[in-house]
This record gives C-alpha cells, sequence and structure tokens, in this order.
C-alpha cells in the first residue's frame, strides 16, 4: 500500500484545505513551496496562523498541541508574556544599531554563568553561523584544517560540517570507520578531503580515528544528543572517552549545544559533567528569535580579539547581537531555573514512558529514544544507539504517525520527534500519547501494522 493510499493522509487533505491552496500558491514563488526545506513533506506542510503558549493554529482554523515548538527553539511555547514585554519595550528603541549594546553584555553574562566552560563568547545569527565561527577558531587557533563529526549528526548548512549528516556511504562499509559523505550538491570538494567521520557512541571508532590522524585534526563537534540522527542521547563513556582522546592530542572539542542546551542548567556537557574547549548555542537562548553564539577557553577566543595586531580570525555580522534577539533571550533564560527544568525533564521522562508503554500495549515493535524534553518513536526493532541503528526504522510508519496525529491535534516533526515546553503539564502529555495510541490502532486496522 502507497502511504497516500491511507485514510490518515485523506483525513490530513480534508482538514487542510487552506494550506494546500497557500502550498499551491507558494510553489511559483519559492522553490519547493518553502524557504525552509525542513517544513516539507508530502502532500504539503500545514501553514500556520498563529501560537500562544503550547497552542498552534493553522490557516484551516485547526488547533494543535505543539510538540515540535519550531524544532526545539521555543522552550516557553509561543507568545511568552516575559518575553514578548521584553520585545516591546525595546522595539520602539530600535531594532539595531551599529553599535553595541548593554543587553548583549547581559545575555553573555547569564549564558556564562551557566555554562563555566565559555569563558568568553561571541553572538551571531544562527546555529549554523555558531558553529561555523567555532570551526574557524579552532583551525586559527590549532593551524590545522581537518574537522572531525559523527555520522548522522547535523551541525547546520556550513560546507565543511555538511558532511555524513543526511547520507550514507555504500554498503559494507565499516562502520567505525565511516566514509565521508556530500550531504548537499554544490559543496566544495574540500570540504569532503577536510571531513573525518566517526561512529556516534563508538569508543573504538574515538579511539581509531584519532589514532590514525588527531595530528591533523582542528577539532571534533559532537552533540550531546544527536538530534537529527535520531534523538539519541551520548553515553557517558563515550562522552568521556572523546574528552581524554583529544586532549591527549591537542584537538579541540566542539560541544554543539544548539538543541542540547535545553537539556539543563549547564546543557549536555553540564548534564554529562564534560567540559569542552568550544561550546556552539542557538535555539533557546534567541526567545523565538534569530540568534547564534559560540564561546569557550579564552585562549582560544582571543583569535578573534580586536586591538594591537589587530584578530587573527574575522567575526563579522551585520545582526550579530541585535538587541531585539538579546533582550528575547535574556527574558527567556530568566525563567529557566533549575526548578524549571527539573519540571520540564520529569515531563519529557512521561512523555517518553507513555509512548513505550504505548507500543507495548498494541504489540508494536519499536524504540522511543531521547533525554530531557526532548523525544522520537522509531519503528524498528533494532536498539538505537548510532544513525546507522536509528535508520533502519520504517520511515513510511513514522510519518503515517506523525499525519495521524496531526489529524487529532497534536504537532510533531514529520520524523517522530518532538519536544516539551513549559506551558505543558501531564494533560497534554497525555493528550499526546492518547492521540499515539489512537493512531496506531488505525495504522493496524489498515494493515500496515500487525
Amino acid at each position: 500500500m502507497q502511504v497516500s493510499e491511507s485514510g490518515i493522509y485523506r483525513t490530513y487533505l480534508e482538514q487542510t484545505p487552506r494550506s494546500r491552496a497557500l502550498f499551491e500558491s507558494a510553489c511559483p514563488h519559492l522553490p519547493g513551496g518553502s524557504t525552509r526545506m525542513t517544513l516539507f513533506h508530502k502532500p504539503y506542510p500545514i501553514y500556520a496562523a498563529s501560537g500562544e503558549g503550547c497552542v498552534l493554529r493553522d490557516v484551516d482554523g485547526n488547533s494543535r498541541i505543539d510538540f515540535i515548538n519550531n524544532f526545539t527553539s521555543l522552550i516557553h511555547g509561543h507568545a511568552n508574556p516575559n518575553v514578548v514585554a521584553a520585545v516591546m519595550d525595546q522595539l520602539p528603541r530600535g531594532t539595531a544599531y551599529a553599535s553595541p549594546t548593554q543587553s548583549e553584555v547581559l545575555l553573555a553574562e547569564e549564558i556564562k554563568r551557566r555554562i563555566p566552560s565559555v569563558e568568553t563568547m561571541l553572538f551571531n545569527n544562527s546555529g549554523s553561523e555558531a558553529v561555523m565561527g567555532a570551526v574557524r577558531a579552532a583551525r586559527a587557533f590549532t593551524g590545522r584544517t581537518k574537522i572531525a563529526k559523527f555520522e548522522g549528526a547535523y551541525h547546520g548548512s556550513y560546507d565543511y560540517v555538511a558532511i555524513s549528516g543526511k547520507s550514507l556511504p555504500g554498503s559494507g562499509s565499516d562502520p567505525d570507520s565511516p566514509a565521508p559523505t556530500l550531504d548537499s550538491q554544490g559543496l566544495h570538494p574540500s570540504a569532503l578531503a577536510d571531513a573525518v567521520v566517526m561512529r556516534y557512541n563508538s569508543i573504538a571508532s574515538v579511539e581509531r580515528t584519532l589514532e590514525r590522524c588527531g595530528k591533523e585534526l582542528a577539532a571534533v563537534l559532537i552533540e550531546p544528543i544527536c538530534g537529527s540522527g535520531g534523538m539519541i542521547p551520548a553515553q557517558p563513556d563515550f562522552v568521556a572517552a572523546l574528552r581524554r582522546e583529544t586532549e591527549k592530542r591537542g584537538v579541540l572539542m566542539i560541544c554543539d549545544e544548539v538543541i542540547a542546551l535545553r537539556l539543563g542548567m549547564g546543557g549536555g556537557q553540564g548534564e554529562y559533567g564534560v567540559k569542552p574547549d568550544l561550546t556552539t548555542m542557538a535555539k533557546i537562548i534567541g526567545g523565538g528569535f534569530p540568534i547564534g553564539a559560540f564561546g569557550g577557553r579564552r585562549d582560544v577566543m582571543e583569535v578573534f580579539a580586536v586591538g594591537g595586531p589587530g584578530p587573527r580570525a574575522l567575526h563579522l555580522g551585520t545582526f550579530n547581537a541585535n538587541p531585539v534577539s538579546s533582550r528575547a533571550g535574556l527574558a527567556t533564560l530568566e525563567q529557566l531555573d533549575a526548578a524549571a527544568f527539573a519540571r520540564l525533564n520529569a515531563l519529557g521522562e512521561s512523555a517518553r514512558s507513555g509512548l513505550r508503554a504505548t507500543l507495548k500495549a498494541r504489540g508494536v515493535t519499536g524504540q522511543v529514544t531521547g533525554a530531557g524534553s526532548l523525544f522520537q518513536f522509531h519503528f524498528t526493532a533494532t536498539p538505537i544507539t548510532d544513525y546507522r541503528s536509528a535508520k533502519s526504522a520504517n520511515a513510511d510508519l513514522a510519518f503515517l504517525t506523525y499525519l495521524g496525529m496531526m489529524n487529532r491535534g497534536i504537532q510533531l516533526a514529520s520524523r517522530g520527534m518532538g519536544c516539551l515546553s513549559t506551558p505543558m503539564g501531564e494533560p497534554e502529555v497525555d493528550r499526546m500519547v492518547a492521540a499515539f495510541d489512537a493512531t496506531l490502532l488505525e495504522l493496524q486496522r489498515e494493515r500496515w501494522l500487525r
């Protein structure tokens, strides 16, 4: 059976005619109908009209509990009153200046207070830019060019890290020593030449790779939870081994906290008790506005220092540290204390437990990954520890489950990934789990599941 033959698919079409019309009107103007490729799925994405708290409304008048929160960036949901007040206070004062502002300093102080490894830092406008800046810092500081990353990890659209995030080498390749593959056409060949790829959660892969080419590596990029690769938490002994092996060889460890910062007060690195050399951040530190940041060891970040003979590396940007994003970010972080994280992470565990219990009760083979307030379901019997095991899951089932839950008032990512926000409570988690259960039952009736 084709996905488009499912009753779930047909219900989605019936519920979203205005979204369909908007998508069709967008296609002549925007390649593929949308500026953001991550939002596209067949037959078309829903078009948002408004959001408040944990509820998102589309142009057809459907209300859904938002369990994607603009891909994890809205930790307080939509239109948080404190964030709105901070932004409304700033707007009449101006949105961007050719001068630094106090809000930039205050946000940097708050981030440094939470993340001890960040001794000094710089702002930009996205997670991709944050990674680009951290990679530039590592290369300028070490004098080396190669960058290592883990298969399945997404670190943004920068050419030199758009490697082996969505693509796999051919069959027969050694999973502990993956051949780098390009995620996109249009990348310069040097991106592949300077890339080294390792297997996530494999100590053997880390040790073997760093023994072989550690002297050529400027840095290793790691997510404490591999988001796009399947929302896979890093194993503590794996993180410790990576830190040990990088320190031994003078390779900088870059902790990508763009998603993982929502795991706790100190982000993912705080949860694992590891001190990286550099950290990249975005998403929740902007309160729903464009932002990125990177920072770490003072001696490394000094490559950007102005004055004297001038910086060894450039960091420029018209809207870097703009006051609107800075104030929204500060208002967001001020509401995230240890108690708020504890409550949100407990809800996340409740969500994961509920999804697992539902799979078991329905007799459906599947896995639920995640940590903190993050989760993802996978239809596979294979335990998921890395990208290749995540790729064993049935993508059509995950997509139909997403559509079925959308039809029942729950919004997730189309691959089955979700996250929570602070306006949520147990009732919202219960509704999400109930929608999952009802969708599995519908899939069983349609014989997608047995």
